[in-house]
């Protein structure tokens, strides 16, 4: 069992990685079909791999408690149940079952291309829950989701994976890990 100073630490990390996401989150550029090109994922990723899949998972459930209670940590400084569960609101919800993914993917393995793996899958993941979200909310067809949402997407999402494999790797180097 932990100790509680580690189980402290583990709390403020999984807070710092909430606060992450949102900051992230802003980080968007607006696209006309209403799914945003923004960092989240990159918070996401590196939730799951530097906290682990259990307090990965909880940074992005406090992420989501937050933008239900209508605080604007959503893209575009957007909270409520309307950001929520509109038509991205599938992508944030994903972001509960990527960071848990890229976290248990690479508990053991934490060389950079297992890294990168890890954090594709989890992005398969987000994509998979906010692809049939957005196709179900908007009617137009998973196809059609795909082509929207995903796409346009994975060049900016390949970077995002590089970058943090990179920060990963360079976190490890210094102990950082907050498991």
């Amino acid at each position: 069992m932990p100790s509680s100073a580690a189980r402290a630490r583990r709390m403020a990390l999984c807070a710092l990685f909430a606060a992450l996401t949102a900051v992230c989150s802003q980080l968007a550029v607006p696209m006309p079909w209403g799914v945003p090109v923004n960092l989240a994922l990159f918070a996401v990723y590196m939730a799951g791999t530097m906290l682990g899949p259990g307090w990965g998972a909880a940074s992005q459930a406090v992420f989501l408690g937050l933008a239900a209670l209508g605080l604007p940590v959503m893209a575009g400084f957007r909270g409520g149940p309307a950001a929520l569960f509109g038509l991205t609101g599938g992508y944030a919800l994903g972001y509960l079952a990527a960071a848990p993914v890229c976290g248990a993917f690479t508990a053991r393995r934490r060389g950079f291309g297992a890294l990168c793996a890890g954090m594709a899958l989890g992005c398969a993941v987000c994509y998979a829950f906010g692809s049939v979200w957005f196709a179900v909310l908007s009617g137009n067809g998973l196809r059609a989701a795909l082509a929207l949402c995903v796409a346009p997407f994975l060049p900016g999402d390949a970077v995002k994976i590089l970058l943090a494999a990179a920060l990963t790797r360079a976190l490890d180097r210094r102990g950082a890990r907050g498991r």
